[in-house]
């Protein structure tokens, strides 16, 4: 059986992002609370009778995530344009190593705005 599991994460931070025009707000010091998305796939464990423990997803993830809580994003090797699109793939990136099942990582910015990376195809 094929399944997907998802895993929810927050933290806090600040950012600007230097690729906006001149007097555009988001090109302003600001800070989100910041929604993450650890989506994983793959064929369930028939003798388990599951995908992969929850609790290993949060080890993996967790020390990640309190990098980037209460931080200035831009100040992160790596995030110096911390977008929601960037920021995703930063996170995918960082966790595919101990998590090879990770199939997207999404950010939400706020309750209306989100982005997702699934990875490099090809």
């Amino acid at each position: 059986m094929r399944t997907t599991l998802t895993k929810s994460f927050s933290f806090d931070s600040a950012h600007w992002l230097p690729t906006f025009p001149a007097g555009h707000k988001c090109r302003r010091l600001h800070g989100h609370t910041f929604h993450v998305d650890i989506v994983l796939e793959g064929e369930v464990d028939p003798q388990a009778g599951y995908l992969i423990d929850f609790g290993q997803i949060k080890g993996a993830a967790d020390p990640l995530i309190q990098s980037l809580d209460h931080r200035l994003l831009n100040d992160l090797d790596g995030l110096s344009n911390p977008t929601a699109e960037n920021l995703a793939r930063y996170i995918y990136d960082r966790l595919k190593p101990d998590l090879p099942l990770l199939s997207i990582v999404r950010i939400r910015e706020t309750c209306t705005t989100q982005a997702e990376y699934q990875g490099e195809t090809g």
